[in-house]
């Protein structure tokens, strides 16, 4: 039994069954994550008392750690199938007909897509994460300044440019990949298709309209 689930695991179908669930298990991290920095417009306090309750748990850096099981899982087999894919397909092909069928312009611009995803995420990670350390008062309780850390970030319009594009480019990740996990998953019955396409668009929008919405706000706080 447990040879035939590390076979299944190691097939082809195993690979995107666990991508289809790493991915489905960012798109929830995604959300939450959005729901969180819209406390930024609740003013200071309200998003650095999120934040300083969020970090000050010790069960953080176990989510930190499965999150980032998650995301690396992600990640590398998305690298695997991907070279796999070019190794099966040596011969480049430079008209492409669109058949309904097989690589589409969405599949194929995942894993550059995916690139800049990733890249996003070491810079945001640095910027944010491990930026600039102030610090403020709530209630009596000292606590990091993270809403000062986001504004004076996004005062440069050119960081509101960058993070406005990665959004975009996540976006239409999120979008092919929200689509392709649950096919993967095995819902590909053309019962379910439309609704399944129309619920990937609408997360891909409600990812980069939301980031990138707080974003240039943030840009517009730092004049005041």
């Amino acid at each position: 039994m447990n040879c035939n689930i590390k076979q299944f695991f190691s097939s082809s179908i195993g690979k995107k069954y666990i991508m289809g669930l790493t991915g489905l298990a960012l798109c929830g991290f995604l959300v939450t994550h959005l729901l969180g920095n819209l406390l930024l417009l609740m003013g200071p306090d309200a998003f650095n008392l999120y934040a300083h309750t969020l970090t000050s748990n010790p069960l953080i850096y176990v989510a930190e750690a499965i999150l980032l099981l998650i995301f690396l899982s992600h990640l590398g087999l998305a690298t695997k199938i991907s070279l796999e894919n070019r190794a099966a397909r040596p011969v480049k092909y430079y008209a492409h007909h669109a058949t309904g069928r097989g690589m589409t312009f969405s599949s194929k611009t995942m894993p550059l897509s995916g690139l800049v995803t990733f890249v996003f995420v070491v810079l945001h990670l640095l910027n944010f994460k491990y930026g600039t350390q102030y610090l403020t008062n709530v209630d009596g309780q000292e606590m990091r300044d993270v809403f000062k850390t986001v504004i004076e970030y996004f005062e440069n319009p050119l960081y509101v440019v960058w993070y406005v594009f990665a959004m975009c480019v996540l976006g239409f990740h999120v979008c092919h990949g929200f689509q392709s996990a649950f096919q993967s998953l095995g819902f590909n019955h053309p019962k379910y298709t439309p609704l399944i396409k129309l619920k990937a668009k609408a997360f891909g929008l409600f990812v980069t309209i939301g980031f990138s919405g707080l974003a240039i706000w943030c840009h517009f706080q730092g004049g005041q």
